[in-house]
């Protein structure tokens, strides 16, 4: 999907599609510049049907408009914005959302977007017009590896050129968030018998190999060993897909400036192994690589953007599968670290992983860690689906995770870390269990990976309720590539 920027009148363009929005007043002169543009082109008919009720203006329905009189588009989309006043970024998000659904889903190829004018509150132009842009690539977005659009399907969007004060900067940086997105939901969407761990390896390659400033690591089970990764091994020795550990160098800074890590958990397919899982719904373990997805995907975005910075992303890739070799309960483990896990529970996989790359990330002097993983179910029964989990010891660094999030909607909200929950992990057998009990399930969690990073400055992201969603819409919804790279932006400046 191609953006670009728009000044001239709209009444009169020749495009599929015109989209403008429209605010729940029938006082004319508080609706949107570009709906009482197009009212006066269509001689009052729409002021007219906003006053019958025949348009809807809560925030996020639509109203379709067909061969509308004095205007040159055959198509006219009024989205509705709700109450003036009240157009936060959540407000303004709907109706981007609603838009770009009813758009992907018509006929138009092309569209010319005025929501991008409008004043979102707390919000400048350039926030308005990213979000916009990013919304409709969302929105666009349709998995295709194993199933092809059918002969009569909607067609994507080609291009939308957007209304705004602000500059073309804005639609750039949108243009490489959304390719990151992109990639992680295709990623996340593809089947575990198509995405494994060898898969994530091939991608990361394909991606160092198109890319001068990117360099890629990929460990294998033997260099693994060698190394001591006897926790990431463990949870792939009962699967007949070997495990990686993926290492993607990003270098567009001097070359002894340290870099910012991202780590990524990267279960292509959980059973629960010994422990395994109940069968309903267990299709959806395809998408425990979600972590590994995001990372990926916004280092892709920090790559398309250039961003002075060092950049490393780390992958955990494994299957957790119960073979005869594969681990159990009341094993001890002795991680890449040193320390010794007596393992509980074989579902309990993703801190497995994480623990070892973490130690191996350590050795990169990073300025910051940040790893991502959809950790626990108990994050989803504390935050739901609207927000991920940061957990840190670090306030300075809670701060930057949550203000990104702020920034983009891709919300996060921290959780304590604090040690009172460290003796839920004390084990008689080892330096500690995988497991902390029902209490406090995603913090102990946390409390587990902090052993493996300590003196560091480290986040964990807990997005078990964000990275996908099921039901009528299933799917990846590539959260947090947003946020993270947000994050590093702001790092430049």
């Amino acid at each position: 999907m191609d953006f670009k920027l728009f000044s001239d009148e709209l009444a009169h363009v020749n495009q599929d599609c015109i989209i403008a929005g429209v605010f729940k007043t029938t006082d004319a002169s508080m609706q949107s510049q570009a709906f009482k543009s197009l009212d006066t082109a269509c001689n009052g008919q729409l002021s007219q049907m906003l006053t019958s009720r025949d348009i809807a203006t809560a925030a996020g329905k639509v109203t379709w408009l067909h061969q509308p009189t004095g205007i040159t588009s055959p198509r006219l989309l009024i989205v509705g914005c709700g109450a003036v006043d009240k157009l936060d970024a959540g407000n303004y998000r709907k109706a981007c959302l609603a838009a770009g659904k009813a758009l992907r889903n018509s006929r138009a190829a092309n569209a010319i977007c005025a929501l991008s004018e409008l004043s979102v509150n707390n919000r400048d132009a350039s926030w308005v017009l990213q979000t916009a842009a990013l919304d409709f690539a969302h929105t666009d977005y349709r998995y295709t590896r194993t199933k092809k659009p059918g002969k009569h399907a909607s067609p994507a969007t080609d291009s939308i050129a957007f209304i705004s004060s602000a500059s073309e900067q804005a639609l750039t940086q949108a243009a490489a968030i959304a390719a990151g997105v992109a990639s992680a939901r295709h990623l996340g969407d593809a089947p575990p018998n198509l995405c494994t761990p060898v898969d994530l390896a091939e991608h990361a390659q394909q991606l160092a190999d198109t890319q001068d400033k990117v360099t890629v690591e990929i460990l294998d089970p033997q260099a693994m060993h060698e190394l001591g990764m006897h926790a990431l091994l463990a949870v792939g020795k009962g699967s007949i897909n070997p495990p990686r550990l993926i290492a993607l160098h990003y270098r567009n800074d001097s070359a002894d400036a340290d870099p910012y890590v991202l780590v990524g958990k990267g279960i292509t397919f959980d059973t629960g192994g010994i422990s395994i899982k109940p069968g309903p719904n267990m299709e959806q373990m395809k998408y425990d690589m979600c972590g590994a997805a995001s990372v990926l995907g916004a280092f892709e975005a920090v790559v398309r953007l250039n961003l002075p910075l060092n950049v490393t992303c780390v992958v955990a890739a494994a299957e957790n599968m119960p073979d005869g070799k594969a681990y159990r309960p009341g094993d001890v483990i002795t991680t890449m670290s040193g320390k010794t896990v007596e393992v509980l529970n074989t579902d309990a996989e993703g801190r497995m992983v994480l623990c070892d790359a973490l130690t191996w990330s350590t050795r990169l002097n990073p300025v910051a860690i940040v790893d991502v993983a959809t950790l626990t179910g108990a994050c989803v029964v504390a935050l739901g689906h609207h927000a991920a989990a940061i957990m840190t010891k670090q306030d300075s660094l809670a701060d930057e995770l949550y203000s990104a999030g702020q920034t983009t909607h891709d919300r996060a909200w921290r959780l304590p870390l604090w040690d009172d929950y460290q003796q839920q992990l004390d084990s008689d057998f080892a330096d500690m269990k995988n497991v902390g009990g029902m209490p406090a399930g995603s913090i102990t969690a946390g409390c587990f990976l902090s052993r493996y990073v300590e003196d560091q400055r480290w986040a964990h992201l807990d997005i078990a309720g964000a990275a996908w969603q099921w039901g009528k819409n299933n799917g990846c919804t590539g959260r947090p590539v947003r946020l993270l790279t947000q994050w590093l932006v702001d790092r430049c400046s």
